[in-house]
């Protein structure tokens, strides 16, 4: 072989390594790494909620992996349904899929591949209950919530069902069973997203619009819907976040803190009820992805002292 043919060579691996590593990467995407990553605290969260500290790594390890496949799968799925919605908006239309860079075929296989061996490696390591409400975040969040995106402003209540199982998941792998703590828990999550995503929806009202989504926030100019929805469910949250200390599974400490937490995200949403501007959304939806984890901790610290 001559030189220039070795070059060559070495160009072509070159680029067979460069496109290697761009695909592997934007199947990653396809999980929304962000949103997969909350779902798995909030899994582990609910496990260690649900076994009383008592831990077994090994089922604690398999219960965060197939948390981890099964978001995949989830995620993946609702970016093969709504591709042809995501290339219509600036912030998704570089998108493996409506870019290009992956086919129809190939997301659609991942998403049933990570659900599949998700829910099966759920069911081994973990249990069936686990599994099967697994498979219901799964097929709810595919089937009903991704296309209610684009008939019904309800939407975001009903997305919000699964996205607040994976504690429940994480309590019924730890615990085997279900209880009033998980339904709480439950609860906290489902209220929490209804604010958190009012403050996304006003951010991009106008690239929600163009891709043809039903947010509450599109054609809602001054602001009144999404700030309205914004404040009540602040404040539902804040009454749902105090009842483990209401019902006395939780300490009064716990219920102090959580109050004040409450309070300190209810102020944001008063805020933006108050001007309704880009800069006060970013505000609130930041005051959201940090009381979430506060409150989580807040209540294994508590739990650790009381159980």
């Amino acid at each position: 072989m001559s030189i220039a043919d070795q070059q060559v060579a070495v160009v072509r691996s070159a680029l067979a390594g460069v496109n290697l590593a761009t695909r592997t990467m934007d199947f990653a995407r396809l999980a929304k790494p962000g949103l997969t990553a909350l779902a798995v605290v909030a899994t582990f969260f609910g496990y260690w909620m649900g076994a009383a500290g008592d831990l077994h790594p090994g089922a604690l390890v398999g219960t965060l992996i197939g948390a981890v496949m099964i978001g995949a799968g989830a995620n993946a799925l609702n970016q093969y349904l709504e591709a042809e919605h995501d290339a219509r908006m600036s912030r998704t239309a570089g998108r493996p899929l409506p870019s290009g860079r992956l086919t129809g075929s190939e997301v659609l296989s991942f998403s049933v591949v990570m659900f599949v061996v998700g829910v099966v490696y759920l069911a081994l390591q973990a249990n069936l209950l686990a599994a099967l409400l697994a498979t219901i975040a799964w097929v709810s969040y595919g089937f009903v919530y991704t296309p209610l995106k684009r008939k019904t402003t309800y939407c975001v209540h009903i997305g919000a069902i699964p996205g607040a199982l994976p504690p429940v998941i994480g309590w019924a792998a730890g615990a085997g069973s279900l209880s009033i703590g998980a339904a709480m828990l439950f609860g906290v999550l489902l209220v929490w997203q209804l604010p958190h995503f009012a403050s996304i929806a006003w951010l991009y009202r106008e690239d929600y619009e163009r891709g043809g989504f039903k947010i509450i926030s599109v054609r809602d100019a001054d602001g009144q819907k999404t700030s309205r929805h914004m404040l009540v469910y602040s404040l539902i949250l804040l009454a749902v976040s105090l009842l483990p200390a209401i019902y006395g599974s939780s300490s009064y400490l716990y219920g102090v803190g959580a109050a004040l937490l409450g309070l300190a995200y209810l102020a944001t949403g008063v805020w933006f009820r108050l001007c309704r501007t880009k800069e006060i959304a970013r505000l609130s939806l930041l005051a959201s992805v940090t009381y979430l984890p506060c409150l989580f901790i807040l209540m294994m610290i508590d739990k650790a002292f009381h159980t």
